[in-house]
Parts: structure tokens; sequence; C-alpha cells
């Protein structure tokens, strides 16, 4: 969707770094659909107390990753690169987004990102027990929503897996993203203890991320790290079984939900059960993937049609990014993560059907901002009976009455 040189359409702003590669892909996609580029408002700015927002601007909050000052101001570290602190960067990042709200509202400008869905998402827990409360499939976890137990170091995590009849698990920083301070543990009995993580611990003790996924091989090497990072806050969850592609290759999926509709997806693999694209997992085949849901009795519908409920947790939110886990099989579906800033995919259009064929996620969020000028009230994102329906595979009936088969 662009619109001619005489035009005029809304006024965009974006909260992030100058510069950044997120910045300028959503730059590029301001200018592609004809408007005058978005004002960037610093994060430094923000955090200086400096930040301004005009009348009538739509306002996009993106990631304040990728700026060593804004880590520093944020977590109290001089290296980008260290696990810690993840407490302190949550506490003062929502504050910075109160703040941007606060500054916005005064102004009379509209956030396309809410700063209570914002909070809820960078922390693990909440944004679990928010996904459960919903009816939203989510691996079992005994750290979910507001009124869990704190986890205070490996002796509880120990203790947990326990009681809940967890061998394996992942265990996570509360406030953490891009894998930092993830561990994906295997127990085998008293003593039979190893870890997955990009995590490195050095001879001092301080841990730092890496590009290099390794194996802790004993319990007291993994106790040491998770006694390290639980003082910012830890999440567990059940180790689900995920699916597999040719080569042995573990596999999830990441679906970007635009103003209510999954519109685009990718397929991550890896050796590895850490997935992350930037720690050696290479992105899938999608349509292979989509055939074996069909070939197993699933539905590719209503696989995305989970990813657009967990979406819904956070109505204010223009976009999010959902981790979306296939059981073993590729018939049933989880949800792993909802994620604020899970958009950053280059070079990926649009699913067929969703309305962003052509469009990469900047480029679907800019139409779904152009959309909403046109509608009632300004709605940022389409009521579901306003929505095209997609193509369906399955009938008329299951169209009807959709409905993904349940975990175990």
């Amino acid at each position: 969707m662009s619109l001619s040189a005489n035009s005029t359409g809304p006024r965009l702003a974006v909260v992030g770094n100058p510069g950044n590669r997120r910045v300028a892909l959503f730059q590029d996609a301001v200018r592609a659909a004809g408007l005058p580029s978005a004002r960037t408002v610093s994060w430094r700015q923000v955090l200086r107390g400096e930040a301004a927002f005009l009348h009538g601007e739509r306002v996009r909050i993106d990631s304040p990753g990728e700026d060593a000052e804004v880590e520093r101001l944020l977590r109290g570290v001089d290296d980008p690169t260290r696990v810690e602190g993840s407490a302190l960067w949550y506490a003062r990042f929502t504050s910075a987004v109160r703040e941007v709200a606060r500054t916005a509202a005064e102004a009379g400008a509209v956030l396309l990102d809410g700063p209570q869905d914002i909070a809820v998402l960078f922390d693990k827990r909440l944004c679990h027990g928010v996904l459960g409360a919903a009816g939203v499939r989510v691996p079992d976890s005994p750290t979910s929503g507001s009124a869990a137990p704190p986890v205070r170091d490996w002796a509880d995590v120990r203790r947990l897996m326990t009681v809940h009849r967890m061998p394996r698990a992942f265990v996570k920083l509360a406030h953490g993203s891009s894998a930092s301070g993830v561990l994906a543990v295997e127990t085998a009995g008293p003593g039979r203890v190893r870890a997955t993580t990009s995590v490195e611990r050095d001879a001092e003790g301080r841990l730092f991320n890496s590009l290099r996924v390794r194996r802790c091989t004993t319990e007291r090497e993994v106790a040491a790290v998770v006694d390290t990072l639980a003082p910012d806050g830890l999440h567990i969850e059940r180790w689900l079984p995920k699916a597999s592609v040719r080569g042995g290759r573990v596999a999830d999926l990441r679906v970007v939900v635009v103003a209510g509709r999954a519109t685009h997806a990718v397929v991550r693999t890896s050796r590895s059960p850490l997935t992350n694209l930037h720690l050696g997992g290479a992105r899938g085949d999608l349509d292979e993937a989509r055939a074996a849901v069909e070939a197993a009795g699933g539905s590719w519908d209503e696989a995305l049609a989970l990813c657009e409920q967990a979406a819904a947790c956070f109505p204010d939110t223009l976009c999010v990014g959902v981790d979306l886990l296939p059981a073993t099989g590729w018939r049933r579906f989880a949800v792993g993560e909802v994620n604020a800033f899970g958009d950053l995919l280059p070079r990926l259009t649009g699913l067929p059907g969703s309305g962003a064929e052509g469009l990469d996620t900047y480029a679907a969020q800019v139409a779904a901002v152009l959309r909403s000028e046109t509608e009632p009230a300004g709605r940022p994102r389409p009521a579901a009976e306003d929505r095209p329906p997609r193509t369906r595979q399955h009938g008329d009936e299951q169209a009807r009455n959709p409905r993904v088969t349940p975990l175990p």
C-alpha cells in the first residue's frame, strides 16, 4: 500500500537506536509506502529525559539493543556481552517505556506498542501466566504467573524439576532475550546432569553471551551458572520434544502476527535444542513444514490461529513474534514465547492469504497503520470479523469450528 506524492498519511515516529538495522528496515518500509521518513527518537534521548513527540504521531517502540551506551545505561555494565544485570535492565527499560507513554500521551501522540504489554512480554513468568490463563497451550511451568515462588538457586531448580516430574527443562532468565542465559537442562538421577547453553563462564565466575553453543557436562558446572543467573530471576519450562526435519535437525517456527493476523513465518532448525538463528540455527523450508503438518493430519491454519490467539493477549501492541513449538510428528503445537521485538526477519515476505503478500514484516506493519487511518476511531488493527479468511485446507466444517489438538 502506497500513497501518491500529493496524498497525506499518518506521521510516524520510531523510538530506537539511530543507525540500527531495525530502524533502517522500518524506515525503508515507511518510505516505500510513500510516507515521509519516520522521525527517530533515540533511546539515549529517552534515558536522558529528552524525548519529545508531536501531536498525532504514530509512535513505534523498537528494541534498545545493539548500542553499547544504551546497554550500559540500562544494565549498569560496560561489556554488552555480559549476561548479568537483566533484572536491572528490565526495571529501567520498563520505566523508560512508561515515560515514553506518558510523554506521548501529553503530546497527543498514539503508541503502536502498549507499555503494559511490553512489561508482560519482557517477563517470561508473567507472559507464560497470561497465555495460560487465556487458554493458549504453553509448556508446563512451575514458575508461571505473578504468584509463582522465586527461584533462588540451582537447588530450587532441581527441586522444582523433581516435584513436577521434569527430567528435561529449559531454565531461562525471566527478563532475557535472544537465548541470553538459557540452559536446556537434562537430568537422569542424582548427580547426572548436563545442559546446553550459549553462556560462558570466566575464571572469575562472570557470565558472557557467546555465539557458540556449548555443553555443561557436570552438575557442579550447571549449578555454578544457574546460581549466578538466579538473582536476576529465573523461569522454568518443561522441555517438549520438538519435531524434526531432514538431517535430524530439530525445528520450531517464528510466526509474526501483525494487527491480529499471522502474516509471516520462518522455520528455524538446529542440531542443538537452541534454534536461534544467531546461534547457528538455519532457516528451514516452510513449504516442507506445512506439508508435514497436513500429512500428519494436523492443520496449518489452526497452527497459525494458535499464534493469533497468543498475540490477542497483547491487544495494545501492533506486532509480536510468536515462537511456535511443533511436537514430534508435526501434528500438535504449543507457544513457547511471545516476543515484543520478534519481527527482525529481513527479506521474508508475507504468507499466502495473510494480506501481507509481497511485504516484509515492517512493510506489513506500515500497511496496518495506514489501514487503521480509514477505520472507525482509528482502530490499530482489524477486528477478526473484518479480516479476509485464509484458504482452508480441510473442508468448510473445520473452517467454521477451528480447533488445535491438545498436547498430552
